[in-house]
């Protein structure tokens, strides 16, 4: 999922924790069109199946695929200037209804903290 090289105005993309290996289970389709998304991300655009994550401000997004009944999301921050974070990748299997369970919130809520750390000690303060 990373290339050697990137094109003019590519921001690199940071995978934290197990973002990584969770969204490469998920099937071919839906890797496809999260992969798509997170493209348009590190090119500074918005794809129309991410939408706002709410609870953590500004500059978190969720990508939103549906396939054959399951629901599958990538929560992702372009709060930084130089860089696309994938924070957390997951089918989502809510026991109440429509709701995201609280563990995945609270995974996405500690991740960003990480990110930002990260970004911080890459490009400093």
């Amino acid at each position: 999922m990373s290339r050697a090289e990137r094109a003019p105005g590519e921001k690199p993309l940071f995978w934290m924790g197990s973002s990584l290996p969770d969204l490469l289970a998920f099937p071919e389709a839906v890797k496809d069109e999260i992969g798509a998304a997170l493209s348009v991300a590190q090119f500074g655009g918005k794809h129309p199946s991410a939408k706002p994550w709410k609870g953590t401000g500004a500059g978190v997004l969720e990508i939103v695929e549906d396939y054959r009944g399951d629901a599958y999301r990538a929560i992702y921050t372009v709060r930084f200037a130089d860089a696309v974070y994938v924070l957390h990748a997951f089918q989502k299997k809510s026991p109440s209804g429509i709701r995201t369970p609280r563990r995945d919130v609270e995974l996405v809520a500690q991740r960003l903290k990480l990110a930002q750390r990260d970004y911080e000690a890459r490009h400093g303060n």
